[in-house]
């Protein structure tokens, strides 16, 4: 099969990816053989290409927003058939035994594999997963448009939920990518007001067509506080502008496994019971929910489609920001 390799993490605009021509994959006994038809690129492949994630299991195939049709299955599978439709999520696979798995956290298991980064992902033509964290993908969804549901969709979609974010209320994004256009369709759904804090204007554009309240930058001062909000760029200067405009008790989730330091602030800005909470990854329930909350509104992803051998360049316009909504490679 084809495939992109990172070998060794470098700057994209070194063109680190190989295209090359690899074994296919042979499913063990609880394997998924997934012929893939769409892979999201999304901003965690960059930091796993560029080397701010630490330890990735090289060589490695990058992408974890992948969308195909089962091929193959192992010995001991069980509730899934050849040809049906499946997506591959970021979390490849946990223990079950941790404290973690056990209490429901599996997105924190400290054994956990991730798609992409620590075990082959979907930057090719046939990939594996264990079935027990294959997602199901309902026919309502088109293959492309599915892709980018499976990371910056369930990410998103948790930090709604960790925000607490209730139907009805005010609630702000900072960083306006895949994640984000996903998310405003689920706070729309809700009836909830939603402030979009993005630089580039044609993002501000894609918001404003969303639905967005008000659009504005980072450093604007927006018309009201708000209740809740989501950092998904990757920059620590965010935070201090971001909690100046949180009302009391309000929650401020970051929506980054990579982050730039964020600067010191004086503590009137956490005050009042601000929460400030991150977000690692994401759980089996995550992805079901807003699989089923997808269909259900339904929620449309703008992607701009690729082809496989433009992985590097793919990514290089993501780091750029000239990506509107999503990037979807289809091999």
């Amino acid at each position: 099969m084809r495939a992109q390799v990172l070998h060794q993490p470098d700057q994209i605009d070194s063109n680190p990816l190989r295209l090359e021509e690899i074994e296919i994959p042979q499913p063990g006994s609880f394997d998924l053989l997934v012929k893939i038809v769409a892979c999201g690129v999304c901003h965690t492949d960059l930091h796993v290409v560029e080397g701010e994630l630490p330890e990735p299991h090289l060589p490695v195939i990058p992408g974890h927003e992948i969308v195909g049709s089962v091929v193959a299955i192992g010995e001991e599978v069980t509730g899934f058939q050849l040809g049906m439709r499946v997506g591959i999520p970021w979390l490849h696979e946990t223990c079950g035994k941790c404290e973690f798995c056990l209490r429901g956290q599996e997105n924190l298991c400290p054994y956990a594999h991730f798609t992409g980064y620590t075990t082959n992902g979907g930057y090719a033509e046939y990939a594996l997963i264990r079935q027990d964290f294959a997602v199901p993908l309902p026919d309502t969804i088109s293959d492309p448009h599915a892709a980018p549901l499976l990371c910056a969709g369930i990410v998103g979609y948790r930090s709604i939920r960790l925000s607490e974010l209730q139907p009805g209320e005010r609630i702000g994004f900072y960083g306006f990518g895949a994640s984000a256009h996903i998310c405003i369709q689920i706070a729309q759904y809700w009836g909830c007001e939603t402030f979009v804090f993005t630089r580039s204007e044609e993002h501000q554009k894609h918001a404003a067509q969303l639905g967005a309240k008000w659009v504005g930058r980072a450093e604007d001062t927006p018309p009201n506080q708000m209740d809740r909000a989501i950092i998904f760029a990757p920059a620590g200067w965010i935070v201090p502008l971001a909690l100046k405009h949180l009302r009391p008790a309000g929650t401020l989730c970051i929506n980054a496994i990579h982050m730039s330091p964020i600067p010191e602030f004086p503590y009137s800005l956490l005050w009042q019971e601000r929460i400030l909470r991150t977000v690692a990854n994401a759980t089996r329930r995550d992805a079901s929910e807003l699989i089923e909350l997808a269909a259900e509104i339904p929620i449309r992803t703008d992607i701009s489609t690729f082809d496989l051998s433009e992985a590097n360049t793919t990514l290089q316009r993501l780091k750029k920001g000239e990506i509107t909504g999503a990037a979807v490679l289809v091999p």
